[in-house]
């Protein structure tokens, strides 16, 4: 890629013979003698790179550097000063100069100081290609689904990645797509330039955890040789996004409440405060409200997570997305396995649609890839489909809870669908011990349904 440069000095000698050395190199040149002309052309060429003098009649290199950083953020700027001046240089790199060189110098060592700055630029290019593939990837309007629950909550994700500092926590059970969703709200807010940074609270113990998040220096504990950046400090400006949070411990908790509400926290083995502006999106598989009520959540760092609440219904519940899901899935590995599937049977579709999917769009993703790697078809037939979805039919509920009701009329009355609901529903609480998580999923619903639901008949144990 040929690059365009602009070098701005007031020897005529030193602007030809720089300007001969760059062109030879490939660059496109652009040649200004004083400030005003150099903010001239920036203005009209929007050069890639500057090089640009310290001293300049008229207007200075270093009122230009500041102003060109607001006509062209994106060009890159090297100052030349004399010895003499290097404080001025100096001044410059705090403006946002990317390197400074020395007069006098060798054409040598400016030509490499100008191709490390090409380099900073095509990572500034691949930085960008990947935020735009992300926001493509990520956009809102390319998530599969006909749930009106759905569509709800992908309104609320749009509407809070507008407000780049909300604090949301996304609720669902395991492979329904909550870090998707947190991806597709950091690529579609403000932060996308900024990095996002991803962390499972469960996946580490909690020492390793907590210097993971905060960082720490040396000293800090035995194997802590050198200062190390946490992954708060390397999210500034972007996205921290806590997999897990409900299994995090209390003292944790307590310092991420303290990022929350005072926007600083210490690293470990530190003294000073660490300032940071980073929005921080949560996500758990727990009812977090019931592990408030027991003691194993601290309450104010709830609310201070809980400021947008977003709950994706697992996919049970949506069965009407699970064809249009599985048709989306088989596409994408239509081209990654570089198969040409058509679709599925009338029958595997039926069988997709009523197996339960406790693993959610996890599962029916690994289904997917599965199949398509082991079927010869261009259809998926039910035969091609695992063994757990073909015999899913033949199951019966479990028969701890199975209970044989008198629906008959008694008198003039029959008994409402409600109450022989209610009544199933108390037999399986029963049946479990009360354990509504493990009730819920024998109902083959989302624990928090059930809460709903007991609260409503006055029945929450």
């Amino acid at each position: 890629m040929a690059y365009s440069i602009l070098i701005v000095d007031d020897e005529a000698l030193t602007l030809r013979t720089i300007g001969r050395a760059l062109d030879a190199e490939g660059f496109e040149v652009f040649l200004a003698s004083n400030g005003e002309d150099a903010l001239k052309t920036i203005a009209e060429e929007r050069p890639d790179l500057a090089l640009l003098d310290v001293v300049l009649p008229g207007i200075n290199g270093i009122e230009v550097l500041r102003q060109a950083r607001k006509i062209s953020p994106t060009t890159v700027v090297v100052m030349m000063s004399a010895y003499h001046l290097v404080e001025r240089a100096v001044e410059a790199m705090k403006l946002g100069a990317y390197d400074y060189l020395i007069k006098p110098f060798h054409i040598s060592d400016m030509v490499r100081t100008i191709r490390r700055a090409t380099e900073m630029l095509a990572f500034r290019v691949r930085v960008h290609d990947t935020v735009q593939n992300a926001k493509g990837r990520y956009d809102f309007g390319r998530v599969v689904t006909e749930s009106p629950a759905m569509r709800e909550v992908l309104e609320m994700a749009r509407s809070a990645a507008e407000s780049d500092h909300t604090t949301i926590l996304i609720q669902g059970e395991s492979g329904t797509g909550k870090e998707v969703l947190a991806k597709a709200i950091h690529y579609n807010s403000p932060r996308a330039q900024a990095p996002m940074i991803s962390l499972n609270c469960a996946a580490l113990p909690d020492t390793l955890l907590e210097s993971e998040l905060f960082g720490y220096e040396p000293g800090a504990f035995t194997d802590a040789r050198r200062r190390k950046e946490g992954l708060i400090e390397k999210a500034n400006g972007g996205t921290l996004f806590l997999d897990e949070i409900g299994n995090t411990s209390f003292s944790l908790q307590a310092k991420l409440l303290r990022v929350l509400e005072e926007g600083s926290f210490l690293r470990l083995g530190g003294t000073k405060p660490i300032q940071v502006n980073v929005r921080i999106i949560t996500a758990t598989n727990k009812v977090l409200k019931e592990a408030v009520t027991k003691g194993e959540f601290r309450e104010d760092l709830y609310y201070r997570l809980n400021v947008l609440p977003l709950f994706i219904p697992p996919l049970r519940e949506r069965r009407e997305d699970i064809l249009p899901l599985a048709l989306d899935i088989m596409q994408h590995f239509n081209k990654e396995l570089k198969k040409n599937f058509a679709g599925f049977t009338p029958a595997a579709a039926e069988l997709l649609q009523k197996y339960p999917w406790p693993g959610n769009i996890r599962e029916l993703r690994n289904v997917i890839e599965r199949t398509m790697i082991l079927s010869k078809e261009s259809e998926v037939d039910e035969e091609a489909l695992p063994e757990e979805l073909r015999d899913y039919h033949q199951e019966a509920a479990p028969p701890e809870v199975m209970t044989s009701y008198d629906v008959s009329p008694t008198g003039d009355q029959f008994v409402s669908l409600r109450e022989l609901e209610d009544r199933y529903i108390s037999e399986v609480l029963n049946a479990t011990g009360q354990n509504k998580t493990h009730a819920a999923r024998i109902l083959g619903i989302h624990p928090t349904s059930l809460l709903r639901r007991l609260k409503k008949t006055h029945e929450l144990v």
